[in-house]
């Protein structure tokens, strides 16, 4: 059967464990799902009745009767993070990982950074986006000099108070930092993170990232292209530089892009929503919030009440993940991990998927669907 509108979730950061070679990403049994599940707040009858408990190697009880397909991708791209996560998805392999800079960004970045922008800048090292302002915000409002930090992600991060840089004056900030961080040096993201009140401060929700284009066509440019309705919920613009998409909307918490994605099922459209549900990520995952991440999983669950009941004879849901962060684990990384893939329609005949190379199997599923390659 072919489907007139495809819903594709990715939940940021939603992984299953027993990647092959997490070895050697240093993530040696890391698995998101299981630290998760035992939480007293995990609660997910929706996503086991798809299939979730029942894909192969996940340690959880299986559920008799899933009502769709369902299985787990691997990851075969040199990188576990957001970009090259969704790259993948839409069918780029990134066979190189993206530069991450562990100790700080090299002189010459720094000093082209100060001399086009006329700022100086403070930090430079990784850095938590919440401790980072809290140990250099009064540094930054005293002397007016950027903070600039990074993570074990490749990213060029610029903070800034919105009383003393203006917000619209900090993305053009991230704008000179994009122009310079290229080639060897072409991080997945610049973000821009502002911040305001008083210390120990409050980052504000106007973050904004300016990705690295893709090296060639995406799923989404080819579906464009090719006159069908492409439209991006959360950071998926800002992932993909804004290329292959018609309609977009912004959201700053999940709760905002479960409300838009279920909106658009209101909407007559031939083609994609393409969301993503970055608090799992940014909010639990990397803050290892073991709680925090069940919590947020259940109220997803719980959206789910909502949306598939609403679901069209020609729609398609699929949901899946671009890596894993596994709040259990050490650190704040990423985690390489497998993620889950669950697959459901109205009139879907249920399926054991089992274990899949490739998260560009989810670009071949879609454009096959609309006829295309």
């Amino acid at each position: 059967m072919k489907y007139k509108r495809i819903f594709l979730i990715v939940l940021d950061s939603f992984g299953i464990g027993n990647a092959p070679d997490a070895e050697n990403f240093n993530d040696m049994g890391a698995n998101t799902l299981k630290s998760i599940s035992k939480s007293e707040k995990f609660n997910i009858p929706n996503l086991t009745k798809l299939g979730l408990c029942n894909i192969d190697d996940v340690e959880l009880e299986n559920y008799a009767f899933p009502i769709g397909k369902y299985g787990a991708l691997q990851e075969i791209s040199a990188g576990k993070d957001t970009t090259i996560g969704h790259f993948e998805i839409t069918g780029i392999i990134s066979k190189k990982p993206m530069p991450t800079y562990p100790y700080g960004f090299p002189k010459e970045i720094i000093d082209e950074f100060e001399k086009q922008t006329g700022c100086g800048t403070l930090c430079n090292k990784p850095y938590s986006g919440t401790q980072v302002i809290a140990d250099y915000g009064q540094e930054h409002i005293r002397t007016g000099k950027l903070i600039v930090y990074t993570s074990a992600d490749s990213v060029f991060q610029i903070a800034a108070h919105t009383d003393f840089v203006p917000v619209e004056k900090l993305y053009d900030y991230c704008k000179i930092a994009r122009n310079i961080l290229i080639g060897e040096h072409a991080v997945g993201r610049v973000i821009a993170r502002p911040f305001s009140g008083e210390y120990p401060f409050t980052r504000t929700a106007e973050r904004h990232d300016f990705s690295v284009e893709p090296p060639e066509d995406t799923m989404l440019d080819k579906l464009k292209s090719n006159n069908f309705d492409v439209i991006s919920v959360g950071k998926i613009a800002d992932i993909f530089a804004n290329r292959g998409i018609n309609e977009k909307y912004y959201t700053h918490s999940n709760d905002e892009g479960m409300s838009k994605t279920l909106e658009l099922l209101e909407k007559d459209f031939n083609g994609l929503v393409f969301t993503n549900l970055v608090d799992f990520d940014m909010k639990y995952g990397h803050r290892r919030d073991i709680d925090g991440y069940a919590d947020a999983i259940s109220e997803f669950d719980n959206w789910l009440s909502d949306f598939i009941p609403k679901m069209q004879s020609d729609d398609l849901l699929v949901i899946t993940a671009d890596h894993g962060c596994d709040p259990a684990y050490s650190g704040t990384d990423h985690t390489r991990e497998q993620v889950p893939l669950l697959i459901y329609s109205k009139n879907i005949e249920p399926e054991n998927l089992g274990i899949i190379k490739g998260y560009n199997y989810i670009s071949k599923v879609i454009l096959n669907n609309f006829n295309l390659r």
